[in-house]
C-alpha cells in the first residue's frame, strides 16, 4: 500500500511539474507578444507623426521634394510590412530616410525656428527613443522565451506542445551597424 501511495505521489508531482513548465512557457510567449505590441504602438505613433512633419516642412523645402518623397515611401512600406523580419527592414529604411531628412533640415534656419516644426521634431525624437527601448524590451523577452524553449527539461515540454522560437528584432542594414566617424576638424 505504501509503495502505491509513493508512486501516485510521484506521478502527481511530475504532472504538476509539467503543468508548471507549460504555464511558464505560455507566460513567456505572452510577454513576447506584449513586448511586440508595445513596439507596434510606438511605430504607429511614429507613422502618424511623419505626415504632419512632412506637411510642416513642404513650404520651406520645395526643392527637396525627393527627400520628402523618400520619407513618405519609406513610411508606406513600414506601415504595410508584415512579420517581424519585414517590419524590421522597413523600419530601418524609414529610420534612414528620417536621418537624411534631419540632415537636410540643417540647411533651413527659418524652418528650424518654426515652432510647429520644432514640436513635431521633438515628438518624433521622443518616439524614436521609445521605439528603441521597446525593441530592447522585446529582444529581452524573446531571449527569455527562446532560452526556456531550448533548455532542458522545458525543451521537451516545448516540443510536445509545439512552442517555436521567436525572431529577434535586429538591425539588418550593415550601414546602421557601422560606427559613426566623428571629426572636429
Amino acid at each position: 500500500m505504501i509503495p502505491l501511495i509513493i508512486v501516485i505521489a510521484l506521478i502527481v508531482i511530475f504532472v504538476f511539474y509539467i503543468i508548471s513548465i507549460y504555464n511558464s512557457l505560455v507566460g513567456l510567449r505572452n510577454q513576447v507578444k506584449n513586448a511586440w505590441s508595445q513596439i507596434d504602438v510606438q511605430l504607429k505613433r511614429r507613422h502618424d507623426l511623419i505626415p504632419n512633419l512632412v506637411e510642416a516642412v513642404k513650404g520651406y523645402m520645395a526643392h527637396e521634394r525627393g527627400t520628402l518623397e523618400n520619407i513618405t515611401n519609406a513610411r508606406s512600406k513600414a506601415v504595410n510590412a508584415q512579420g517581424i523580419s519585414d517590419k524590421a527592414k522597413a523600419e530601418a529604411q524609414l529610420s534612414e530616410a528620417i536621418g537624411k531628412f534631419n540632415l537636410v533640415v540643417e540647411n533651413y534656419p527659418e524652418l528650424k525656428a518654426n515652432q510647429n516644426f520644432l514640436a513635431l521634431q521633438e515628438e518624433l525624437s521622443s518616439t524614436e527613443n521609445k521605439i528603441s527601448f521597446s525593441r530592447q524590451n522585446y529582444n529581452d523577452q524573446v531571449l527569455f522565451f527562446n532560452n526556456k524553449i531550448l533548455m532542458f527539461p522545458s525543451n521537451i515540454i516545448a516540443g510536445m506542445f509545439n512552442f517555436k522560437e521567436e525572431v529577434f528584432f535586429q538591425v539588418e542594414d550593415a550601414g546602421e551597424r557601422a560606427v559613426p566617424k566623428v571629426s572636429f576638424s
